[in-house]
């Protein structure tokens, strides 16, 4: 099971390299839109074959990114003469637009296209109990038996840090979050390699978007409460060849019909147009007639305000030393009321930023910073690890 899921990863990374050698080989066709996107193609694929009916003088060619390289190529000057970007993690078009890099249509820099919610994934055939909401994931009971992706491969679960982060403040919402450190089984570099990883029993529990969860036949889903809806948008680029065929492409994806393509069982996308929306909570989905669109939004400016921030702290202070920070966390868990005032100590020490949301607004972003960030953060488990070992003592 784990070499057939090495050959798919490696099938995945050679697809990724062809495709971007094909979109850079020969010349520009000037009927051919170009979109980067960090969809699947069960998400992308219907759309673009509507679209195709209708402007069947349009090639398409499509290349599979995730967000955070798609942002980085975007940045450094989209070379490749993308014309779209089509993705889940509003921030990251907040960051594009900040640098310049989207193409204003007329109707704004990004269009919101649908919505989507975070929560978790288990298999149909699980007999066990499963999380009921975001602290449930906290439970020792569920230790071991969760995997996430990378924030920095995956703009999903950058929003899920932004969604805890900003439900909960930034001190507290680190503490959550380093505390779910402990309770990993792994750190996934794919967003849909923690859905695999459920499908296949590696692990019982995977922290996803819920588009992902709700298409498989497999897998069952649960909203984390409260729950934060994220717009997901797509945008023109600046420096593509086909402004005109974008603005088509985005115009369908908004349309009644486009939008009504997103209810597919094969998509289950929540579509931003509200009277397809309301629709689809009465006949198709009555879960979603249980999502509140007048709560409090998460705020994709802010999320892009610190969005190299979050990723690289995630890296420093869980990614890095993820299986001393699991271990600890572990050994805690079986001294529980062990000398409570001691195992306190532990327990801020694992669960304490060390660095204000200030701080790290004005630290340089290189990797020197970074290694100082790890630096501290391994200092604070060395410690924790020092106290442990007196409470293990007979």
């Amino acid at each position: 099971m784990l070499q057939a899921r090495l050959i798919r990863d490696r099938i995945f990374r050679l697809c990724a390299i062809l495709g971007g050698i094909i979109l850079l080989a020969g010349p520009t066709s000037s009927e051919e839109l170009r979109i980067i996107t960090s969809y699947q193609e069960e998400v992308v694929e219907p759309m673009l074959e509507a679209f195709g009916r209708q402007h069947p003088e349009i090639r398409i060619r499509v290349l599979n990114k995730n967000t955070h390289a798609a942002v980085s190529e975007m940045l450094a000057g989209n070379e490749r003469r993308f014309d779209l970007f089509w993705a889940s993690a509003p921030e990251a078009f907040v960051v594009l637009d900040e640098e310049e890099r989207l193409l204003d249509l007329g109707k704004g820099p990004y269009s919101d296209f649908a919505w989507s919610a975070l929560g978790w994934s288990w298999h149909v055939s699980r007999d066990r109990p499963v999380p009921q909401d975001w602290d449930d994931l906290l439970n020792p009971g569920f230790a071991g038996e969760i995997a996430m992706s990378h924030p920095m491969r995956s703009g999903t679960m950058h929003s899920l840090l932004e969604t805890i982060l900003q439900r909960r403040g930034w001190q507290d919402g680190w503490a959550w979050i380093l505390e779910l450190a402990g309770q990993l089984n792994t750190i996934s570099a794919r967003s849909f390699g923690v859905l695999e990883g459920v499908e296949e029993g590696e692990f019982g529990i995977g922290l996803t978007i819920d588009f992902l969860a709700l298409t498989q036949d497999t897998l069952e889903f649960r909203y984390g409460t409260p729950i934060t809806l994220i717009p997901a948008r797509i945008a023109a680029l600046q420096g593509g060849m086909q402004p005109e065929a974008a603005k088509l492409f985005i115009t369908f994806v908004l349309s009644e019909e486009g939008q009504r393509l997103l209810l597919r069982p094969d998509v289950h996308r929540i579509p931003a147009h509200t009277g397809v929306r309301d629709e689809a909570a009465r006949l198709l989905d009555p879960a979603w007639a249980a999502l509140d669109f007048t709560q409090a939004p998460y705020d994709p400016k802010l999320a892009a305000e610190r969005y190299w921030q979050v990723n690289q702290l995630f890296e420093a202070f869980v990614a890095r030393d993820l299986l001393l920070r699991r271990d600890l966390w572990r050994r805690l868990n079986r001294l529980a009321g062990s000398q409570p005032t001691e195992a306190d100590k532990v327990r801020r020490l694992l669960t304490w930023m060390p660095l204000t949301e200030d701080q790290v607004r004005a630290a340089n972003p290189d990797q020197a910073t970074v290694l100082e960030w790890a630096a501290r953060s391994y200092s604070m488990l060395n410690e924790a690890d020092a106290l442990i070992r007196a409470l293990e003592q007979p």
